[in-house]
């Protein structure tokens, strides 16, 4: 019983990341669109039907790109520090209650 509640808890986290991070990525499209429209120019309409799949190529192309190596700082701070205030900001949105099955936060956490 006490393992089905942390999964219950655990797919719960999974699907709000995942909600947030693709609720970004179409949100950054809306934007790249509407910049188009007041620029009077085309906006990203590229890929798939609208640029429907935009966000997706640029994660892609984000991926791929090619890497650099600072000469003279340091490494670890250099590399981990996106992975913090990203990480941080996933964690303000666990501070926001939501209702998802069986679990139930009143203040939040």
């Amino acid at each position: 019983m006490f393992m089905n509640d942390i999964l219950l808890i655990f797919i719960g986290f999974i699907i709000l990341i995942l909600g947030v991070l693709i609720s970004v990525a179409y949100l950054t499209l809306l934007e790249r669109k509407l910049l188009g429209y007041i620029q009077i120019r085309k906006g990203p309409n590229k890929v798939g039907y609208l640029g429907i799949l935009q966000p997706f190529s640029d994660a892609i192309k984000l991926f791929t790109k090619e890497q650099t190596f600072p000469l003279y700082s340091n490494y670890l701070s250099y590399y981990f520090s996106p992975v913090v205030s990203f990480i941080l900001s996933l964690m303000i949105w666990m501070l926001i209650p939501y209702y998802f099955n069986m679990i139930s936060f009143n203040l939040g956490l």
